[in-house]
């Protein structure tokens, strides 16, 4: 519905949301009173424990005498460290989301003829309904692509022909062809809206079925369907360290709340695509970007550092960019000293940055990593250090990847984590999620109608 199709109901709607700020606002400190867990976290940022996984698992710092001690970033997948998993794919060139996949879904990692075998049963599962891209991507074009791939999530739901039954089996089918058709359903709809939104030439390219994952992305999504092995390696490697962060990830815990319920794995997806989206979650690697297009207009030395620290200091005086402080890029909930997935792009990001004829731009970037952690060390007293969507952000616009698929291709990555929590709640859930509300709000007596 566009905003400006009710211009009569305007005033009312701005009466109405007044109503909301005036009577639904709740006093600060009441929730250090009640000792309320602010978004599941304590006072120190420590999230709350509220369930077991063996799947994934984030270290950040270790336990000396009680105390917290910060530690360098350490991420594993079923047990398996992410960087011995990444530099044993890349020995044998080989792409690697596939492998991770089978290791989140099945808790090992496969043979060489039990991945062949895996990759089969995913290449069979990519394609869609029957005129699917028609009815469905092409009739109600959205500028979101993660709008329209939860809506594509939801319709698939209609094309099962047993779409409610959660037993192991079927879901483990269902989130298969899901993992497959990611990669279609989010280039298609971008294709779509290019198109009859922005006036382009359609693309819709038909993938081989022997490609991966990574390559089916590019495929479909270049005009000429051609692209490098670099290319495809190193989005086969941003792929891999976005499969899967913990069970307490926005995204990831919206998966198990939702399973929970006992509803079916249409709706679940759905749901984490939805968390997914927030630019505090999924979306942040296109701010990342927009900040950077911003930086490299208004510094006009990369290589001076003092110039570089100059903006950035701006930034967090809110005087540049958004005016909201932040610096995109640095800093994260649970890693300090260092993230290791960014260790992980940061290996790969110089060749390609090679090919591309953008080390300029690298110089630039790493002179931000360099110095905004020390600016914010200063301001926030803790280390912090640059996350993922740092360098992602610049590896995905150097891949000519648009800005509307940053974050789609991230849950094209996380639908394989997702995929392996629901399992794993389906097998060891035991109630709904229903965490406790306080209610602050004083008891009223009920006034009739003509008295208020």
């Amino acid at each position: 519905m566009h905003n400006n199709k009710f211009p009569e109901l305007t005033p009312i709607i701005k009466q109405l949301s007044d109503k909301c700020k005036q009577n639904d606002v709740i006093d600060p400190e009441l929730y250090n009173i009640y000792d309320v867990k602010r978004g599941l976290r304590d006072k120190q940022g420590k999230g709350v424990l509220t369930g077991l996984t063996e799947i994934g698992e984030v270290k950040s710092y270790t336990i000396d005498d009680g105390e917290m001690i910060p530690c360098e970033g350490k991420l594993y997948y079923h047990g398996i460290d992410i960087e011995k998993i990444v530099d044993g794919f890349l020995k044998d060139n080989r792409f690697g989301f596939e492998e991770t996949t089978y290791l989140l879904l099945f808790g090992e990692l496969p043979t060489k003829s039990q991945l062949d075998k895996f990759c089969s049963v995913l290449s069979e599962y990519r394609s869609l309904p029957t005129s699917f891209v028609r009815d469905i991507i092409m009739k109600a074009p959205s500028q979101d692509m993660m709008n329209t791939l939860a809506r594509s999530v939801l319709t698939m739901y209609s094309y099962d022909e047993n779409p409610d039954d959660i037993s192991v089996e079927n879901v483990l089918r269902q989130c298969l062809q899901m993992i497959s058709i990611f990669p279609l359903l989010s280039v298609y709809g971008y294709q779509a809206c290019n198109h009859y939104l922005y006036g382009e030439s359609l693309f819709i390219h038909t993938p081989p079925k022997e490609l991966s994952i990574a390559e089916t992305i590019l495929y479909t999504l270049r005009p000429d369907k051609k692209y490098t092995p670099l290319e495809a390696k190193i989005l086969d490697i941003s792929l891999v360290v976005h499969a899967e962060h913990g069970g307490g990830n926005n995204s990831t815990f919206t998966t198990h709340v939702v399973s929970s319920s006992g509803t079916d794995t249409y709706s679940t997806i759905a749901a984490s695509l939805g968390s997914l989206k927030g630019p505090r979650h999924g979306g942040a690697n296109k701010k990342v970007v927009e900040m950077f297009n911003d930086m490299k207009r208004k510094v006009d030395d990369w290589t001076d550092e003092k110039q570089v620290k100059e903006y950035l200091q701006r930034i967090l005086d809110k005087k540049e960019f958004d005016k909201s402080g932040l610096i995109y890029g640095i800093g994260h909930a649970v890693y300090t000293i260092s993230d290791p997935r960014t260790n992980i792009l940061k290996k790969l990001i110089r060749p390609l940055a090679e090919e591309k004829g953008r080390t300029d731009e690298l110089v630039l970037y790493e002179n931000v990593e360099k110095l905004a952690p020390e600016l914010l060390r200063k301001k926030r007293n803790r280390a912090v250090s640059a996350n993922v969507d740092f360098y992602s952000g610049f590896i995905y616009n150097m891949l000519d990847l648009p800005l509307e698929l940053y974050t789609p291709i991230f849950a094209i990555a996380r639908i394989s984590g997702w995929s392996a929590h629901r399992i794993e709640d389906i097998l060891n859930t035991g109630k709904i999620i229903r965490p406790a509300y306080k209610n602050v709000a004083k008891h009223r007596e009920y006034v009739d109608i003509e008295n208020r």
